[in-house]
C-alpha cells in the first residue's frame, strides 16, 4: 500500500533550508511513531510531499498513525502504475474509479508533474470521456460535480487516488524547541498540551500533585494517552512535584482573596526551575482570559511577573465550550469528566484585581525555601515508563493469555478504537466500558462474575485493573491474547 503525504502549508512556504529540515524531521517522526506502534513504514520525500509505503495488511493501522502525526496536512491512499498512453491510464484506474460515477454527475481532475506531450486539461477531457462512455452516469459537471475523480501523473507513472484522509496539520515535533506543559487532568490543560504538540513543540509533562496517588495516576494516564496518540515520535519526561506543603502554607498563612494567584505564582516559580533543570525553554498552561478569578488580565500579569521563563497560553482567547468540544475531539474529555478539581479549594471570595504589592506581601509569608524544597522533591519518569510506574502504585493483578469459562471480557478501549476494530467473541460475553468510565461504572456490573479487562496493547487494561483492585474489586483480571506484547 502506498500513501502520498501532503505537508502542512506553512512548511511549504518556508525557505529551502528550513523546509528541508522540517521535511527530514517529519520523515523521521513518521518512522519513530510507526516503530512505537509496532508498524513498519517506509518513507521517502519529494519536494512538498512524502511517500509512505506499508504492507497491504497494515493499511488501516497506517491510516490511523498518519492521521495523528503533527506536520501532515492530508494524505491519500493511492494505486500506482506505469503508462504509455491514455488507454493505459484508463485501464489502470477504471475498476477503482468507474463504479463511483454510477447515476451521478462527475468531473475528472488530473495533476501532472514532469514533461509530457499533453496538458492536464487534455488528459482530463480524454480520460473523462472514456469514463463517460464506459460507465452509466448523469454526465460531466465541471463546476458542481457529485463525484470528483482524482488522478496524478508524475513522468510516466500514474497514481489513482483511492481515498483521501485529513491529517493533524501543524509542524513536525522537534525543531520548534522543548517546553514543560502543566497538566492537571482538566479540560483546559489537556487541550493546551495538544495545541503545543500540534505546533511542533517537544512537550514534557509537569504535574503539581495536590490530590494524592489517585490524582497522580489519572493525570499520568492522560499524559501517556496524549503522548502515545499524538507525540510518540519523541521521548519525553513526566515530572511530578509534590505540592501539598505549598498548598498547606497558602491556606494557613495567606489572605483568602489572593490564594489562587499565589498558588499559580508558586507553580510558575517551581516550573521555571524545572525547565532550567531539563532544558525546556517555556511553560505551557491552559489558562484562558477571564475564565476564573486567577485569569483576569491583572492576575495573569501578577503571575507572569514572577516567572523566569516564557509562559505560553494556547487557549488565551478560547471560551469554555470550545475547549470542551476540542477535548472531546482529541479524546481527553473522558479524563477531565472523572478528574477531581483540587485547585478550586484555594480561593474563597477571590480578588480579581489585587495590587501586586499586596500579592507579594502575602506570598512573603511562605517559607523562603519552599520553592527549592518543591524542586528538590520532584520525581521524574520517562513517559514510556508510565505504565510500569503506575503499576507500582497499585496491587498486583492476574494476567492471563487464555480466557476461562464464564469470564466476561471488559473492553476498556476508547469508543473510536472499539468501533474501528470491534471485539467479537463467540464463546464469551463482551462488555464495552471505556477506560475513563471503568472506575465509576464498574460497580454496576454483576459482582458474582469475573471480568477480564482488554485493550489493544495490554497497557490501559492493566492500569484500570490495578485501580479497580485498589478500590476493593477483586473479581478482575487482565486478558492479553497470545501474541500481544
Amino acid at each position: 500500500m502506498k500513501f502520498i503525504v501532503r505537508l502542512f502549508p506553512e512548511i511549504s512556504i518556508k525557505s529551502r533550508p528550513v523546509r528541508n529540515r522540517l521535511i527530514l524531521q517529519l520523515q523521521q517522526n513518521i518512522i519513530n511513531a510507526a516503530k512505537h506502534h509496532q508498524l513498519t513504514l517506509h518513507v521517502f520525500s519529494q519536494w512538498d510531499r512524502q511517500f509512505v509505503r506499508c504492507d497491504d495488511a497494515d493499511r488501516q493501522r497506517a491510516v490511523t498513525a498518519l492521521s495523528r502525526i503533527p506536520g501532515i496536512h492530508s494524505f491519500q491512499a493511492v494505486s500506482e502504475f506505469e503508462f504509455q498512453n491514455f488507454d493505459d491510464i484508463f485501464a489502470g484506474c477504471r475498476d477503482i474509479l468507474g463504479p463511483r460515477i454510477a447515476g451521478k454527475t462527475f468531473a475528472l481532475r488530473v495533476k501532472r508533474r514532469g514533461k509530457h506531450e499533453f496538458t492536464s486539461q487534455q488528459a482530463e477531457r480524454i480520460i473523462g470521456g472514456m469514463f463517460k462512455a464506459h460507465y452509466p452516469n448523469n454526465g460531466v459537471n465541471l463546476t458542481h460535480p457529485e463525484v470528483v475523480l482524482n488522478i496524478e501523473i508524475d513522468q510516466n507513472t500514474a497514481f489513482v487516488i483511492e481515498e483521501s484522509y485529513k491529517g493533524l496539520g501543524g509542524f513536525p515535533i522537534g525543531p520548534q524547541g522543548e517546553v514543560m506543559s502543566l497538566l492537571s487532568g482538566g479540560f483546559d490543560s489537556g487541550v493546551s498540551t495538544y495545541q503545543a504538540i500540534r505546533r511542533g513543540l517537544r512537550v514534557h509533562y509537569l504535574f503539581f500533585n495536590m490530590g494524592g496517588t489517585a490524582h497522580e495516576l489519572g493525570v499520568k494516564k492522560e499524559a501517556y494517552y496524549l503522548w502515545d496518540r499524538y507525540a510518540s515520535s519523541h521521548r519525553v519526561k513526566f515530572v511530578t512535584v509534590p505540592f501539598e506543603q505549598v498548598v498547606g502554607q497558602i491556606l494557613e498563612r495567606t489572605h483568602h482573596g489572593v490564594r489562587g494567584v499565589i498558588l499559580k505564582r508558586m507553580m510558575m516559580k517551581v516550573g521555571a526551575a524545572i525547565c532550567n533543570r531539563h532544558g525546556a525553554e517555556a511553560l505551557v498552561t491552559g489558562e484562558s482570559v477571564g475564565q476564573v478569578s486567577s485569569q483576569t488580565l491583572t492576575n495573569l500579569s501578577h503571575i507572569d511577573s514572577c516567572a523566569e521563563v516564557l509562559i505560553i497560553r494556547p487557549l488565551a482567547f478560547m471560551d469554555k465550550q470550545s475547549i470542551i468540544d476540542e477535548a472531546t475531539a482529541i479524546g481527553t474529555a473522558g479524563f477531565a469528566e472523572t478528574m477531581p478539581e483540587y485547585c478550586g479549594v484555594i480561593s474563597d471570595h477571590p480578588n480579581v484585581c489585587p495590587r501586586r504589592s499586596f500579592v507579594e506581601e502575602e506570598e512573603a509569608k511562605l517559607d523562603a525555601d519552599l520553592v527549592a524544597q518543591a524542586v528538590q522533591a520532584a520525581r521524574v519518569v520517562d513517559i514510556k515508563d508510565i505504565p510500569d510506574d503506575t503499576n507500582r502504585l497499585e496491587t498486583e493483578v492476574e494476567i492471563e493469555n487464555t480466557l476461562q469459562a464464564g469470564e466476561v471480557v471488559l473492553d476498556v478501549r476508547s469508543p473510536d478504537d472499539a468501533e474501528k476494530m470491534p471485539l467479537e467473541l463467540s464463546s464469551h460475553e463482551v462488555v464495552r466500558m471505556p477506560f475513563y468510565r471503568t472506575a465509576s461504572d464498574f460497580g454496576s456490573l454483576d459482582k458474582l462474575k469475573t471480568y477480564a479487562l482488554y485493550c489493544d496493547q495490554g497497557v490501559m487494561s492493566l492500569m484500570q485493573a490495578r485501580q479497580l483492585k485498589e478500590m476493593g474489586f477483586h473479581n478482575v483480571k487482565v486478558w492479553r491474547p497470545d501474541g500481544q506484547a
